[in-house]
């Protein structure tokens, strides 16, 4: 087993999960503070709702996430006692500019996150931020329409700019957009796109997808001029899909839903739209509007690295009633009899880890990063206040022998591992609580009760000797 003595193990959250505080220190209201707990969640985070103000009658627990903007120095020094040689977090953007339209920053917002990067520095932990994670400010979805409109790019790269200026020298890594291709499967999650009656959603969904594409070669460019030393990375959600059977038309529909993942990377890794996009357009009847210099900016500036989250595969048929239907992730998928499920549904595939780092390694031959794995779960506390998480520990070291493997074994480039999440937090796709992905439990339920106390599972003491050993010890 060999693993590059710099590889970068750690944990990551997301801001509109864990921080909390969403309108304090001058904080504008973000797409995801609309979505409330529950049903009605899931129909927004598709974009099937144009309500854009809060409901009183709701529980939105993003407002409260787990309150790391108050607790983020005990929550930084839990991540080096377990070592953290990483810890990937999000900005939030009303934060820094509260509609989006500011000229100048929220300073408040500034210090808050030159303390969490200060924070992480002072135990060794490299910060890897993501610009972008599931947050647009609800006055530019009002005002524009968010990023179905071209104007959106300018007030990105205006955010980019505060960032990149400010945290010059302390920040290196860079993540444009979390999981760019969840704008397809959840578009006003991932893009504050709503949709209008009868409009062709595939058209707006793509055309807001080039508008992301050409902002993060413009980020990816303003990164590179303002600190030569930053290292840009796409981001997506990964997982290679399996045909039902070896009946041609699942292998043909599983390599079709695999290109349509692929499509977001191909284009910032390899630098222009790849055949199969125009022709999927042509027969889709979608007509992208892009500007003269577009295609020619996006293949000059392609990422560095290859970032992407994990969490199982895909498995499809051609044949819409061949098998029942298992989640993953918001992804629908046919139920794979071959695999175990998780409480919530989605399946658990170490393998697939490495037959997903392979595939992704070998189309695109550039530094992989994954920077996010994990098992939401149900934890229970003992009597004497344990929490013993051994199906957590199981799921993580069965994909991290398949992620070695794949490094080992097979000749991935692969600079580091985070795990979602380092603590628990909110979880994006249905807003609980009570399913958690941490090493560390934070004392909080659905409806925003309990003390928010901090308290380490038995999977922080494991971490903490696989990231001792290297990965050595799972």
């Amino acid at each position: 087993m060999n693993l590059n003595e710099n590889f970068l193990w750690g944990g990551a959250t997301a801001a509109n999960q864990a921080e909390g505080g969403y309108n304090l220190d001058g904080r504008g209201l973000s797409s995801i503070d609309l979505c409330p707990i529950g049903e009605k969640r899931s129909a927004m985070i598709r974009g099937l709702s144009n309500q854009l103000t809060l409901d009183e009658t709701q529980y939105y627990p993003s407002h409260k996430g787990i309150d790391f903007y108050t607790h983020y120095k005990e929550d930084i020094a839990l991540f080096a006692e377990m070592g953290f040689k990483a810890y990937r977090f999000s900005i939030s953007w009303t934060r820094i500019f509260p509609t989006g339209v500011e000229e100048t920053p929220n300073e408040k917002g500034i210090e808050f996150y030159s303390n969490v990067i200060d924070e992480c520095l002072k135990y060794g932990i490299e910060p890897i931020v993501t610009i972008s994670h599931f947050d647009v400010p609800v006055a530019l979805i009002e005002k524009i329409g968010s990023w179905r409109s071209r104007e959106m790019i300018g007030y990105y790269l205006n955010l980019c700019r505060v960032l990149f200026e400010r945290f010059k020298g302390r920040v290196t890594y860079w993540l444009p957009f979390n999981e760019i291709n969840m704008i397809l499967h959840a578009p006003f999650m991932a893009a504050g796109l709503v949709f209008e009656e009868g409009e062709n959603q595939e058209q707006v969904k793509y055309q807001a997808t080039h508008h992301e594409l050409v902002a993060s070669a413009m980020a990816t460019k303003m990164a590179k001029e303002i600190d030569p030393n930053n290292q840009i990375g796409c981001m997506f959600a990964a997982g290679s899909t399996y045909p039902y059977t070896c009946n041609p038309d699942d292998v043909w529909q599983a390599l079709q839903v695999d290109r349509e993942n692929y499509f977001f990377v191909d284009i910032q890794a390899r630098g222009y739209y790849p055949n199969y996009a125009w022709k999927f357009f042509e027969a889709n009847n979608i007509e992208l509007t892009i500007e003269d210099g577009d295609l020619a900016l996006i293949k000059e500036n392609t990422v560095d690295i290859i970032a992407f989250s994990y969490y199982n595969s895909r498995c499809v048929s051609a044949d819409p009633n061949a098998a029942s239907q298992a989640e993953g992730n918001l992804f629908a998928s046919a139920k794979n009899p071959y695999l175990e499920a998780s409480a919530w549904g989605w399946p658990i595939d170490p393998k697939g880890l490495r037959i997903t780092l392979n595939e992704v390694y070998d189309r695109y031959q550039k530094p992989l990063f994954l920077v996010e794995n994990g098992l939401g779960a149900v934890d229970e506390v003992t009597e004497k206040g344990e929490i013993i998480d051994d199906y957590r520990i199981d799921y993580l070291s069965k994909h991290m022998a398949e992620m070695v493997k794949a490094v080992d074994l097979d000749g991935v480039d692969l600079i580091g591992y985070l795990t979602w999440g380092a603590i628990d937090i909110v979880s994006a796709s249905s807003g609980e609580m009570s399913k958690r992905y941490g090493f560390i439990y934070v004392d909080g339920d659905n409806e925003g009760n309990g003390t928010y106390k901090r308290s380490k599972k038995k999977s922080f003491d494991w971490y903490k000797e696989v990231i001792a050993s290297n990965g050595k010890n799972l």
